[in-house]
């Protein structure tokens, strides 16, 4: 069925993880969880990698849903994270895939080298990690902290990240990351739709000269309804979202067991998912 011609009826939750990276459940279960929850569209947006997709379309359109091919793709501006989800990109786009190759690599060494760490000072080591992480999942910092919780020196993922996993800690490593405007330049450029996720969280709102050059980058617009978003920061932005005529999302970011998200907490109107879908050239929604 050819985008134009079709109708989302929501609900609709456009940023769910699976243990393709940091969520604790492979793809297909993360659709079931979505489709218990009444959800009709999802995204599955696991950080820097597409490998999820195959599995998570045969699963989603077994269950009825649509489901829109996604990724979160890592950044940082000076010291805090920006993360750019990409919509229905060319997952073969040859200067994408060699920037999430090069954030993918950098997990790993930084993983291990925050192991080395961690193991002076703690019985733990690579195996134990490597025992919460899934076939072909990028390893990470909730891998680290689950393998924690597993030897019970933290009670949970939570834990983890406010202590040993901070990066005010001396075990913290620090992971490679484009800037926000190539991130974003790299998304549009391999035919997909960037939106910044949590745009509006503790760490504030990011400055509006950065926000324009994203923007004129190809920035579609931003996922206003997530939980980390504060009411001021949302308040901000959306009188940019007014201004530019942009596009708002809203979405759980579920990881399963990892966080307390639930999925379809909050969604994305349909017509804001029909304008995802317009405006994307590099590959399309999965329909049942």
């Amino acid at each position: 069925m050819a985008a134009a011609a079709h109708r989302f009826e929501g609900p609709s939750d456009l940023h769910l993880h699976s243990a393709v990276s940091d969520g604790t459940e492979p793809p297909a279960d993360v659709m079931a969880a979505a489709h218990r929850h009444g959800l009709r569209t999802v995204a599955l947006t696991d950080h820097d990698t597409t490998s999820g997709w195959a599995e998570a379309a045969e699963a989603a359109t077994s269950l009825g849903m649509t489901l829109l091919p996604g990724m979160e793709l890592s950044s940082r501006w000076e010291w805090r994270s920006v993360h750019v989800l990409a919509y229905l990109v060319d997952p073969d786009d040859a200067p994408l895939r060699a920037l999430t190759e090069r954030i993918r690599d950098s997990r790993l060494t930084r993983a291990q080298e925050m192991a080395a760490r961690i193991g002076r000072d703690y019985d733990l080591t690579w195996a134990d990690i490597a025992a919460q992480t899934s076939d072909g999942a990028t390893v990470g910092r909730p891998h680290i902290a689950d393998a924690l919780v597993a030897r019970g020196y933290v009670r949970d993922r939570a834990e983890a990240f406010g202590g040993i996993l901070s990066p005010r800690s001396d075990y913290y490593v620090a992971l490679y990351a484009p800037d926000p405007v190539t991130a974003v330049s790299r998304v549009a450029g391999a035919g997909g739709v960037p939106i910044i996720a949590h745009p509006a969280g503790r760490a504030g709102v990011l400055p509006r000269p950065l926000l324009t050059e994203m923007l004129d980058a190809g920035l579609a617009g931003f996922e206003l309804g997530h939980r980390e978003n504060t009411a001021e920061g949302i308040r901000i932005l959306s009188r940019v979202v007014a201004d530019r005529d942009l596009i708002v999302t809203g979405s759980s970011d579920y990881h399963g067991q990892g966080k307390p998200n639930v999925p379809g907490e909050h969604t994305t109107d349909d017509d804001m998912v029909a304008r995802i879908v317009g405006r994307a050239t590099g590959s399309a929604p999965v329909y049942p």
